[in-house]
Parts: C-alpha cells; structure tokens; sequence
C-alpha cells in the first residue's frame, strides 16, 4: 500500500481558513462526492479546501479477490464477524498524513473537518476519534464502527467533546440500519457528543441529509 494518497481537491477561492476531508465508499473513487460542495451551501465555502482522497487500490475478498478502491478489505457480508482491522488502522495513518499537512498550511485542526461514507465513514469516526488533535467535526455517512472496543483505551482525549454527525438510510440493504445504530449507542454511551439522523432512502445520500449537514458544518465554521 502507497504511504501518500492522491486526491482529488477544491482548492479555496479566497483565502484558506478551513478543510473538509471527505471518504468515499468501497469501489468508488474521490470523484464520488466532489459535487457535493456546492449542494451543502456553506457560507465559509470560498475559504474552504475540499479534500476527496483515493484509496488505495486492494483486492477485496468478498468481490472474489478483485481489486479495487478499498480502504480496508470486506471479509465477509456479515460486516461486524470478521472484520480487517489491520486494514483499518492502515487507511487511519494515511487520513492521518492528510490532516497533518492541512495543519501544515497553518490550518488549526479545529478548522478540520472529516468526512466519510459507507468505508470511508468507518475511517472518518475511527481516525477522527483517535487524531491527537480537536478535528472541528466528524461526519460518518451509511456506515457502522467495528473499532468500537479498540476506541475504549485508544481514543484521544482531544476528541471527547468534538461534534460527531452520523445519518443512515432505514432502507439500506449495504449496511443493516441496526449495525450502525450499534455504533452511534455505542458512541452515544462513551459520552461522545454525537447526534443521529435517519432517512427514507437506500444505501446513498439524500436531500434531507445534505440539508442537515449544512446545517452541522455551518454551525462548526460559523462559530470558528
């Protein structure tokens, strides 16, 4: 595996003051949601740098070994039984090395959000919750936290209190509605100030949900 991931960014249109970090899902690439910055009206988005990076290219197991975009392999469709978590904490130093050269621009990570869907919401809540440092938010989409246990002794104190969206389609056939729900109980439950919404959809992103994540990133940039 690469130890740099290419992306795909929006660069600020005006002076540079804050970063949203956004993974896409198994087989997709950066591209996936790089139409999604204009549909969330954010009222700092002149100023933002949007950051879509590639996942490695992995085969994955389930897909019978064919290679593709993953940021960690699926082992079987019973998601949460057995789960790469070697992959996982791979594809979390990589996110890791993105927030750092935000940081690197003198962008403090307060002014940092990251963002996933489906993988790359796994990574999202489990390198956001371990990054040393206060992200700005975490934002996980159509997606479930096997690392729940590991977070317990590993997660980082600087995060306790950092604002963590998580939405869900009740209709989503990819990832059971109950398994995510697991995991915002679970977060809910180590004091994380998170919150949950669901929606009448599949496994995807609707316009209700854009809706509350402007209203969720502009709360964080606003108030920054």
């Amino acid at each position: 595996m690469s130890s740099e991931l290419s992306i795909i960014e929006i660069k600020p249109q005006a002076s540079h003051r804050y970063s949203i970090i956004w993974l896409h899902g198994l087989g997709a690439d950066g591209h996936d949601f790089e139409g999604i910055a204009p549909e969330l009206h954010l009222h700092t988005e002149a100023h933002i740098h949007f950051v879509f990076p590639n996942a490695p290219i992995q085969p994955v197991t389930i897909n019978g070994g064919l290679t593709m975009r993953a940021w960690y392999d699926i082992l079987e469709m019973t998601l949460e039984r057995k789960v790469d978590i070697a992959g996982i904490y791979q594809s979390e130093k990589l996110i890791a090395q993105l927030i750092d050269q935000e940081m690197a621009k003198g962008i403090p990570a307060t002014h940092i959000i990251l963002a996933g869907f489906s993988q790359g919401g796994l990574i999202a809540l489990h390198a956001g919750l371990r990054f040393p440092h206060r992200l700005g938010g975490i934002i996980g989409l159509s997606t479930y936290l096997p690392t729940l246990a590991q977070l317990a002794t590993e997660r980082s104190a600087a995060n306790n209190d950092t604002p963590i969206f998580m939405g869900h389609g009740i209709l989503d056939a990819v990832v059971a509605i109950e398994t995510a729900k697991a995991a915002f109980n679970g977060l809910h439950a180590m004091d994380y100030n998170i919150v949950w919404h669901d929606y009448l959809m599949e496994h995807s992103v609707c316009t209700e949900e854009i809706n509350h994540l402007s209203a969720f990133i502009n709360g964080i940039f606003d108030a920054a």
